[in-house]
This record gives C-alpha cells, sequence and structure tokens, in this order.
C-alpha cells in the first residue's frame, strides 16, 4: 500500500490561521513546534507524543546513563509527566498535587514549590489510585486540576496563586486526575468519579480569571449535552431530539457516569476539541436497560461554545466497564485511497477506531489484541459492536458469574497514552493482555458512596505467559505490524522520535528504547519503583534528554499503592497483579537520561 504522511493538520503554519484574535493556544501552536521544549502533556494538540529531535537514535541510544534525578516526595502513583518550557521544568506528583519548578541551569534546582492543602478524606473517593496526569501551560501560568477538583491557575515564574475554582464537589464523589488543557483562551477540565454515579461533564473556563464559559454533560436534555438535534450528527445522521436520556430509563442519567477523566486533543483548522466519556453507572449493566448514551462516547465539540458537532459511541450498553476516555490521535493519512483528516482511538474495549475528525465517518475498526473476544467486529455502518452472547455480563436481567471475557475492565489499553510518528505512520501502543471473570450485583445509589455493583477477578490472557503487549500499529489498515511481550501490563505512555527510537516504561521500573521499525530492544535501565508515567524528551544546553517518572501505582499497581491484600480489592486488580510486589516497591522520582 502506498503510504502518503503528513505532520497533523493541527500543527500546520495554517493553523495558526485559525482565530484571528490572539490567545493561548496563538502561543502554544507555535510553541508545540520547538522540539527542544515539551509544552503539552502528550506533546502537542494532536496527542502524538512524538518529537523531531534525533540527537539519540538508534545507533547511540544503546549509550544512555542517567544524567540526573529528583525526588518527589511523595510515593503512591506517578501518572502523566513533566512539562519542559525553556529553561525550566514543571514536575507535578500524585496527592497532595506538588508541583515544582526545577531550574535546568542549576543542576535542577528548585524555583518554587506550590503544596495545595486538600482534604484527606479526598483520598477514599478516587477510584484505582491517587494519580494525577499533568500540569498545562497557557498564558504564563501553570494550569493544575487537583485531587479536590480545584483548577488552579499559578504564575509559571513565581507560582503564586492567580486565580482557582472548584470544579466539582468531592462529598458527592467528583474528583480531579486529568490533565487540563489550554484551547484559545480556555482552559478545559473533565472530570473522574464515574464509579460513584457522577454525571460526566466538560468545562471551559476562561484562563484569566477562571470564570466559567460553558459546561457540557456527557448525558442529559439536548440543553445540559450542548447537542443541537438537527445538526449534531453520529455517524452522519442527525442525533434527534432528548438523544442524552431516551436511551436511559427514567431519570437514571442524573447519576449516569461518563466522566471525562483522559486526555483532550483539538484541530486548529477544524476548531474542533475531541475527548472521550467513560462508563455509564452503575456497573450492573441490567440494572440500567437501553444504549446508555452518551456513555463510552467520542465528542467533537467547538471550543468557544462547547456545541457538539458529532459523537459518536463506541461501547453501547457497557456490560464491562470499558471506559471511552483514552486519547484521541489526531494525523492526516491516506485511507482507501483518500487522504483523510484522521482521529485514531485506542479504546478500553480492544478496538482501535480510525474515523474522519470532521465528520465522524467510522473507518476502520479493528482488533489490537487478538484475544478480545467480548464481540467478533464492529459494524462500519452502524457503528456498533457484535457482542458474542457468551461473555455478555447481561444475561436477560439476571447477576451471573460470566467467565473469561477478553479484555479485562482495564481494557487492552486504559489511559496510559500511545505515540504516533508522522515519520513511520506507525502507532506505538502500550497495551494489557489481560482477562476477567465478572459477576455483577444489584446495587442502590448514595451520593459519595461507590456505585459499583460488580466483583471482578483478573489474570493474564488465554496463553498466560504474560500481562501486556507493546505494538506498533497501522491505523489506516488497522493491523499490529510487530509485538513485543512484556511481564506485566504496559501501563507507562509512549513516546516516539526522529532518531528512529521508540520509549516506554515497565511495571517492573524499566525504561526501555526500541526501534519504531522492527520492535527490536536497544536499551533498558531499572529506575527505583514500577512506571505508569509518560515519557518525555527536551533539548538544553545543546543536549536531548530523556525524562521519566517512575513511582509504581494506577489500577494495575493499586495493591502496591494501598496496601490491598485481597484479590478482589482494586476493582479485581489486586489478584490479577499480586506478583507485580515481587519486583518493584513504592517510590516517586524523576529520573533523566541522556548519552555522554
Amino acid at each position: 500500500m502506498k503510504r502518503t504522511l503528513k505532520y497533523s493538520g493541527v500543527v500546520l503554519a495554517s493553523a495558526l490561521l485559525a482565530s484571528a484574535a490572539a490567545s493561548a493556544s496563538d502561543e502554544l501552536l507555535n510553541m508545540q513546534k520547538n522540539a527542544d521544549d515539551w509544552v503539552m502533556p502528550t506533546g502537542n494538540y494532536a496527542n502524538q507524543r512524538y518529537s523531531e529531535l534525533d540527537q539519540i537514535n538508534k545507533d547511540n541510544v544503546g549509550d544512555l546513563n542517567v544524567a540526573w534525578t529528583f525526588s518527589t516526595g511523595v510515593l503512591r502513583g506517578h501518572e502523566g509527566g513533566p512539562l519542559v518550557i525553556g529553561d525550566t521544568m514543571y514536575v507535578h506528583t500524585p496527592f497532595p498535587n506538588i508541583v515544582y519548578a526545577l531550574d535546568l541551569n542549576d543542576d535542577g534546582r528548585i524555583i518554587w514549590k506550590y503544596e495545595p492543602k486538600q482534604d484527606p478524606d479526598t483520598i477514599p473517593v478516587m477510584c484505582c489510585d491517587t494519580v494525577n496526569r499533568g500540569v498545562a501551560y497557557g498564558d504564563g501560568k501553570i494550569i493544575l486540576h487537583q485531587a479536590d477538583t480545584s483548577v488552579v491557575a499559578l504564575n509559571a515564574k513565581t507560582g503564586a496563586v492567580e486565580w482557582k475554582v472548584a470544579n466539582g464537589d468531592p462529598k458527592m464523589g467528583e474528583t480531579g486526575t486529568a490533565a487540563p488543557m489550554v484551547v484559545k483562551d480556555k482552559v478545559l477540565i473533565g472530570i473522574s468519579g464515574g464509579e460513584f454515579g457522577v454525571r460526566g461533564s466538560m468545562t471551559a473556563y476562561n484562563i484569566k480569571d477562571g470564570s466559567r464559559v460553558w459546561r457540557a454533560y456527557s448525558m442529559g436534555p439536548d440543553s445540559d449535552i450542548l447537542v443541537d438535534p438537527e445538526k449534531t450528527t453520529h455517524l452522519g445522521e442527525p442525533v434527534g431530539k432528548d438523544s442524552g436520556t431516551n436511551t436511559w430509563e427514567g431519570d437514571q442519567w442524573k447519576i449516569g457516569g461518563g466522566t471525562t477523566w483522559g486526555w483532550f486533543a483539538y484541530d486548529a483548522e477544524l476548531d474542533l476539541v475531541y475527548y472521550g466519556t467513560g462508563n455509564p453507572s452503575t456497573w450492573n449493566p441490567a440494572q440500567r436497560p437501553g444504549d446508555n448514551r452518551w456513555s463510552m462516547a467520542i465528542f467533537a465539540r467547538n471550543p468557544d461554545t462547547g456545541m457538539a458537532k458529532w459523537v459518536y459511541q463506541m461501547t453501547p450498553h457497557d456490560e464491562w466497564d470499558f471506559d471511552g476516555v483514552n486519547e484521541m490521535i489526531l494525523s492526516d493519512q491516506e485511507v482507501g485511497g483518500q487522504m483523510r483528516k484522521l482521529l485514531v482511538h485506542f479504546d478500553r474495549n480492544g478496538f482501535g477506531y480510525s474515523l474522519d475528525r470532521d465528520n465522524g465517518q467510522l473507518l476502520v475498526a479493528e482488533k489490537f489484541d487478538p484475544v478480545v473476544n467480548w464481540a467478533t467486529h464492529v459494524d462500519l455502518k452502524t457503528g456498533r459492536p457484535q457482542v458474542v452472547a457468551k461473555y455478555s455480563t447481561d444475561q436477560n436481567g439476571e447477576d451471573v458469574n460470566t467467565t473469561g471475557v477478553c479484555p479485562a475492565a482495564l481494557g487492552s489499553k486504559d489511559q496510559q497514552p500511545a505515540a504516533f510518528s508522522p515519520k513511520s505512520g506507525l502507532h506505538y501502543v502500550p497495551t494489557n493482555h489481560v482477562c476477567m471473570d465478572y459477576e455483577p450485583f444489584r446495587v442502590s445509589y448514595t451520593a459519595g458512596q461507590p456505585y459499583v455493583g460488580a466483583t471482578l477477578s483478573m489474570y493474564p490472557g488465554p496463553d498466560g505467559d504474560h500481562m501486556g503487549n507493546f505494538i506498533a500499529w497501522d491505523a489506516t489498515e488497522g493491523k499490529i505490524v510487530w509485538s513485543k511481550k512484556e511481564k506485566f501490563s504496559v501501563w507507562s505512555g509512549a513516546l516516539a522520535t526522529a532518531g528512529d527510537v521508540v520509549f516506554y516504561g515497565t511495571l517492573e521500573g524499566y525504561l526501555k528504547a526500541v526501534d519504531s521499525k522492527t520492535g527490536d530492544e536497544l536499551y533498558k535501565f531499572k529506575t527505583p519503583s514500577g512506571i505508569i508515567g509518560n515519557v518525555t524528551t527536551y533539548m538544553q544546553g545543546g543536549k536531548q534528554y530523556i525524562a521519566i517518572l517512575s513511582g509504581v501505582g494506577g489500577w494495575a499497581g493499586i495493591g502496591l499503592a494501598a496496601g490491598l491484600t485481597d484479590p478482589n480489592a482494586g476493582l479485581g486488580a489486586v489478584g490479577g497483579y499480586a506478583a507485580l510486589s515481587n519486583y518493584t516497591a513504592l517510590g516517586g522520582q524523576l529520573t533523566v537520561f541522556a548519552v555522554d
């Protein structure tokens, strides 16, 4: 197949003309083109996690050495990664969500430290560890989304608080774990808490003063979810009136889940923001008949008004907790002989989706782990997965133990972001190779209390010898190009570089470098704790560096992070990852590498 590649439209020079007025994203559109820095949590608006730096390449990556380290002073799971803007690195931690500004010209000297005072009662409300996925930059500010849902704007030079607003209420089960995104003059913020019956939303705040501009809920009346029944489309057809309520029974949508704790993307040419929504509440599907729209869906919205242009639901009437929050990766590639503005999404449900990001047309939907068995395929016309009755957890309204479901609830991939290389045209995907038994039970809703309604147990996939793969994926055809087995799930975000090297971390704590074309391992180094952070690269003083946060935790590492021993605890993960304690322990460290 002839492959034509272009760098994503979101970073083309023409994108700078998308807004006549000067804005924070005008600044970021320029800044993201400077490969020396790392100005957004996923590298650029397209979520490509790609760097044009090539000083470290496949010929010399084997000579990497530790250049310096920094202890965060916090244990539990360290997701996300640092920002690098000029000579300053911004490092975040899990709860209590400390932010450090480090001077890269002075051995990482701490320029300032922000340590919020948060109610420790927030911790029990956080599902799957006390993680935070990073800070954002814009308009001279560092934006932090705290666990207690506070959105805080810090002066990037001094760390002083410029404004602070509450995005939710932890007493109702609402928490903050996702990295913000700055688009134009707005800060976009999601919400966590799907396991507490929270109704998911995306909110835009004015970056100048923190005033709220708009909020779009995942389900509810049209005016709440910001859709136009005649203009907002689902696979090319108008969604119609009451699309956010008419597939729910009664008022269930008010506690419907669909939280928005993943990653956001932005195309400045199309002026659209993209993100995914999570599982419907409760996990017992028999208690919420219908498609449960718009949980488990991708939204494309106008950042100025919040109005949705299109939406696509990946897993109607979710029966397995296959959250749809994973990142949307934007690129321009040829599919079926036609250049397309692609949106590529690796869903928890095990299917890799390629859509036209302008109109939401579904182009490709294929399994990115061959053991996925809950559905045979996705119908490209209707967009619906063809569910295998044996693996349905809604057995005619009966609460039965459904066994051997692949993937497990944590998905063939969770939030750990993949990378895309415009040079190779491939996506590099950290995956989970894990299956489960799933037994629903009846549960009633109480505000601020868990609203799960299922008992899970997890274990390695059918071959039984590994729990993860790191793969290269062709999104134009929907196929695996190469796959590398890992003992445990790959819970680290990937990084692709122009040096033909791809980096990722492992739950045992290894930073690994592989050949982008073959997957051959070129380098590995074991850091002090398991890695669930995302690999970052930058240039300082003429030298390229690789940086990674290590600190085991997250859903896969919740047993270690929270000291849990019951195999069914941690929503089933504790038993599945029990052996992890033989390989690593808690930690909280930034490790920075360079070639001498």
